[in-house]
């Protein structure tokens, strides 16, 4: 009964979250509230403090988890929102994008530009920068809310090629299972499921748009700031890398140095203002991301994500792959792949490589079932869980191509 009712509460906070624009609750506060009573009740039904100890520890590893993705999101919402704020970001756009461009040819642009950037940096920073682009055209509705869903899955695509882009991909390789030059293969099938979305998409798009046009001028901080982000970016690379300094590390000393060369250059009173503005936007995301990994670290708790390890093995590996990414859309890929390493699957090369696009990818289905969509729902408002919906056919017909390709050249190179 105590399960049942745990699991209850996770699938109540996946209704509210579809049925946000019913009830007009916020997602993010009925994700925490529910996340936070799921481990209340495990610790009033642990029964001795022998078990209250175990849920105790359990609760630490969460929270030490989410802290650190938690300081990570602060840290990049931090420099974009400040190059946001400063139009750093409009700026940069104009440089690279045409200031008038069919709405078509703008698809493909967006598409490749998060594909490529995801690949480098991770998904967090990926989804944020992308979705800065939006914000300089002058998109209508139905536009802005297919170009969010084709960042997320262009986001989460280009993520899988390299162990920078993703966390499930650097958990797969630190196992020893794939090595650098394997996963780069990946990169293919990502490329050509995210330009077939993109041409999907794009098929009654008509029209040009433009960008806004940028009139302050920026001064030489700005500047400064935004070379910090982007040495942060190759910084955080390198030294996860050659020294396995975890990003989260990287990324905060990058944010010091921004507050510093800020401080010597800023009013406190402008310092404020940025410091007001990033709470305003971002906190109802950070909130949600609690609420979310709470429920998740619940569920592991109490063994489902177990129970799903199990199935996995009932069947053939790249099938159990392929339906593990569809399943990674409801669970948060990073704790299913923990429980499936756990389990020590044994893989060969191109089953390895399979799950590592799945995982990776198939969060994209549902807009809650990665980084990527989370942000993206919190950042555009005519995106919504039932909204993106829509989309999912599209999504997984892509999904499934990049997933046979990827099956197709690994079994070629090394089956």
């Amino acid at each position: 009964m105590l399960y049942l009712f745990l699991i209850s509460l996770a699938v109540l906070a996946l209704l509210s979250i579809i049925f946000e624009e019913v009830t007009h609750l916020n997602k993010a506060k009925t994700t925490l509230f529910f996340g936070c009573i799921s481990w209340v009740v495990l610790f009033m039904s642990a029964g001795d403090p022998a078990h209250e100890k175990i849920v105790e520890a359990e609760l630490n590893e969460n929270l030490l988890e989410i802290a650190t993705l938690w300081l990570f999101l602060m840290s990049t919402m931090t420099f974009v929102a400040y190059l946001n704020a400063k139009g750093m970001i409009q700026i940069l756009v104009q440089k690279l994008f045409p200031q008038k461009v069919s709405v078509r040819v703008l698809m493909l642009q967006v598409a490749l530009f998060a594909l490529v950037l995801s690949a480098i940096c991770d998904n967090v920073t990926a989804t944020l920068v992308s979705l800065g682009l939006l914000t300089t055209f002058k998109l209508d509705s139905q536009i802005r809310r297919r170009m969010a869903v084709l960042i997320i899955f262009a986001v989460n695509s280009g993520g899988v090629a390299l162990i920078t882009g993703d966390v499930t991909t650097l958990m797969i390789f630190l196992g020893g299972h794939v090595q650098m030059s394997e996963l780069l293969l990946l990169f293919i099938p990502a490329a050509v499921s995210v330009m077939l979305l993109a041409v999907l998409f794009s098929m009654k798009a008509e029209g040009h748009v433009s960008t806004t046009p940028i009139k302050r001028e920026y001064q030489r901080v700005d500047v400064v700031i935004a070379a910090i982000f982007f040495s942060t970016i190759i910084a955080t690379m390198a030294l996860n890398v050659l020294f396995s300094v975890p990003p989260v590390l990287t990324f905060l000393t990058g944010l010091s140095v921004m507050f510093l060369v800020g401080h010597n250059s800023r009013s406190n009173k402008e310092e404020l203002q940025i410091l007001e503005y990033i709470r305003q936007v971002e906190y109802d995301t950070l909130l949600f991301f609690l609420g979310i990994l709470l429920l998740v670290g619940m569920l592991k708790e109490i063994g489902t994500l177990d129970l799903l390890t199990q199935v996995y093995a009932q069947f053939d590996p790249n099938i159990s792959n392929f339906v593990t990414g569809i399943g990674s859309a409801l669970l948060d890929n990073v704790p299913l792949t923990a429980a499936l390493l756990k389990a020590e699957p044994i893989l060969n090369t191109p089953e390895w490589l399979g799950l590592t696009y799945s995982v990776g990818v198939g969060g994209s289905l549902l807009v809650i079932g990665s980084a990527a969509g989370i942000i993206a729902m919190s950042k555009v408002k005519e995106l919504t869980f039932v909204s993106y919906l829509k989309y999912v056919p599209a999504l997984l017909l892509c999904y499934s191509l990049g997933y046979g390709l990827t099956l197709l050249l690994a079994y070629h190179f090394y089956g």
